[in-house]
């Protein structure tokens, strides 16, 4: 029977605790509606924002707002480790200066407007096929199909998972970009 780490703590601090309070576990379960022993706490495992290596992260949410964040101990690449800024990544989600609106400065504008999400997408969209039309190239220099733009560029984060990239790398060749990079290869 193959045992993680995390598993270990869990049937050790329970064995332990039914040894300590004998007969209490009568006593635990009768008060159980009245005080919870747990809280009401979902975990998702995610994989660090900052940097090429991939670390895993376990989040934990209480009501749908993020309250802790630490190294997951069964990913591969850091074991339950964080570096500083992995470690500090609890900040980022709930620092009150965190933008969550689109804010838009038009061309010579000196001032920022709110603009909502589905404005800011299909500007995105128009402004890619319009710059992918501009700059089309269907034939190469010995006149065989080549297909593809050089006017757009592409450069995956280190957040992006392998299946992400894979997703990216399909949706931007049919778009016709060849300059796409990813951060860890940079």
């Amino acid at each position: 029977m193959k045992v993680s780490r995390r598993d270990f703590l869990k049937l050790s601090g329970a064995a332990a605790g039914s040894l300590l309070l004998p007969g209490g576990a009568a006593l635990a379960v009768r008060e159980a509606p009245q005080f919870p022993l747990r809280k009401k706490v979902g975990e998702v495992t995610t994989i660090c924002t900052y940097c090429a290596v991939g670390c895993g992260q376990v989040v934990a949410t209480v009501g749908g707002k993020v309250v802790n964040i630490e190294g997951d101990p069964d990913h591969p690449i850091n074991r339950g480790a964080l570096c500083s800024k992995g470690a500090a990544s609890l900040q980022i989600i709930n620092n009150p200066r965190r933008l969550t609106k689109v804010l838009y400065r038009a061309p010579g504008a000196t001032d920022w407007e709110e603009k909502d999400w589905d404005w800011a997408l299909d500007r995105i969209a128009q402004r890619i096929k319009e710059t992918r039309d501009a700059h089309w190239i269907s034939t190469g220099e010995s006149g065989k199909p080549v297909n593809r733009t050089e006017a757009i560029a592409f450069v995956g984060g280190s957040q992006n998972t392998n299946e992400e990239c894979y997703l990216w790398v399909k949706a931007l060749r049919a778009m016709g970009l060849v300059y796409i990079e990813h951060q860890a290869r940079i």
